[in-house]
Protein backbone atom coordinates (compact mmCIF):
# COMPACT_ATOMS: atom_id res chain seq x y z
CA UNK A 1 0.00 0.00 0.00
CA UNK A 2 1.53 3.34 -0.84
CA UNK A 3 1.37 6.75 1.10
CA UNK A 4 -2.60 8.14 0.13
CA UNK A 5 -3.62 4.71 -1.09
CA UNK A 6 -6.97 4.20 0.56
CA UNK A 7 -7.46 0.96 2.88
CA UNK A 8 -10.95 0.63 0.72
CA UNK A 9 -8.52 -0.32 -2.26
CA UNK A 10 -6.53 -2.91 -0.41
CA UNK A 11 -7.99 -6.39 -0.27
CA UNK A 12 -9.88 -7.80 2.55
CA UNK A 13 -7.25 -10.58 2.74
CA UNK A 14 -4.14 -8.19 2.97
CA UNK A 15 -5.51 -6.66 5.91
CA UNK A 16 -5.94 -9.95 8.25
CA UNK A 17 -3.40 -10.44 10.59
CA UNK A 18 -2.87 -14.05 10.77
CA UNK A 19 -1.33 -14.74 14.37
CA UNK A 20 -1.07 -17.87 16.77
CA UNK A 21 -3.77 -17.23 19.62
CA UNK A 22 -1.18 -18.43 22.22
CA UNK A 23 0.90 -14.87 20.65
CA UNK A 24 -2.30 -12.59 20.83
CA UNK A 25 -3.00 -13.48 24.51
CA UNK A 26 0.77 -13.37 25.74
CA UNK A 27 0.89 -9.62 24.16
CA UNK A 28 -2.56 -8.62 25.35
CA UNK A 29 -0.90 -9.72 29.14
CA UNK A 30 1.72 -7.74 28.37
CA UNK A 31 -0.27 -4.41 27.47
CA UNK A 32 -2.44 -5.22 30.10
CA UNK A 33 0.33 -5.51 32.81
CA UNK A 34 2.30 -2.73 31.35
CA UNK A 35 -0.95 -0.60 31.71
CA UNK A 36 -1.47 -1.72 35.31
CA UNK A 37 2.32 -0.71 36.12
CA UNK A 38 2.46 2.52 34.52
CA UNK A 39 -0.61 3.27 36.64
CA UNK A 40 1.27 1.29 39.70
CA UNK A 41 3.80 3.87 39.40
CA UNK A 42 1.99 7.15 38.34
CA UNK A 43 -0.29 6.10 41.87
CA UNK A 44 3.44 5.75 44.12
CA UNK A 45 4.69 9.11 42.48
CA UNK A 46 1.47 10.87 43.87
CA UNK A 47 1.78 9.05 47.23
CA UNK A 48 4.89 10.48 47.51
CA UNK A 49 4.26 14.01 46.77
CA UNK A 50 1.32 13.79 49.27
CA UNK A 51 3.92 12.80 51.87
CA UNK A 52 6.36 15.87 50.68
CA UNK A 53 3.72 17.94 51.29
CA UNK A 54 2.47 16.17 54.97
CA UNK A 55 -0.95 16.38 53.63
CA UNK A 56 -1.78 12.60 54.88
CA UNK A 57 -1.66 11.51 58.45
CA UNK A 58 0.24 8.60 59.79
CA UNK A 59 -2.37 6.01 59.10
CA UNK A 60 -2.90 6.82 55.71
CA UNK A 61 1.21 7.21 54.88
CA UNK A 62 0.68 3.45 56.34
CA UNK A 63 -2.06 2.24 54.53
CA UNK A 64 -0.38 3.67 50.82
CA UNK A 65 2.96 2.15 52.08
CA UNK A 66 1.25 -1.38 52.62
CA UNK A 67 -1.22 -1.03 49.36
CA UNK A 68 1.76 -0.30 47.24
CA UNK A 69 3.90 -2.92 48.54
CA UNK A 70 0.75 -5.33 48.23
CA UNK A 71 0.93 -4.23 45.19
CA UNK A 72 4.24 -4.54 43.35
CA UNK A 73 4.44 -7.92 44.85
CA UNK A 74 1.36 -8.91 43.07
CA UNK A 75 2.56 -7.34 40.07
CA UNK A 76 6.12 -9.34 40.72
CA UNK A 77 3.65 -12.50 40.87
CA UNK A 78 1.81 -12.15 37.24
CA UNK A 79 4.56 -10.76 35.30
CA UNK A 80 6.60 -14.24 36.53
CA UNK A 81 3.36 -16.60 36.16
CA UNK A 82 2.91 -15.21 32.42
CA UNK A 83 6.70 -15.60 31.98
CA UNK A 84 7.40 -11.56 31.61
CA UNK A 85 10.32 -9.78 33.09
CA UNK A 86 9.95 -6.12 34.43
CA UNK A 87 12.03 -4.76 31.32
CA UNK A 88 9.18 -6.35 28.80
CA UNK A 89 6.31 -4.24 30.14
CA UNK A 90 8.60 -0.92 29.46
CA UNK A 91 7.62 -0.41 25.87
CA UNK A 92 9.32 1.33 23.07
CA UNK A 93 7.35 4.44 21.79
CA UNK A 94 10.08 5.56 19.08
CA UNK A 95 10.85 9.24 19.18
CA UNK A 96 9.17 9.35 22.38
CA UNK A 97 11.14 7.04 24.26
CA UNK A 98 10.58 3.88 26.60
CA UNK A 99 6.57 4.15 28.39
CA UNK A 100 8.24 3.17 32.12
Amino acid sequence: MTVGQDLAAVPARRLRIDSDPEAVEHELVRLVLTLVELLRQLMERQALRRVEQGSLTDDQVEKIGLTLMALDARMAELTEHFGLRPEDLNLDLGPLGTLL
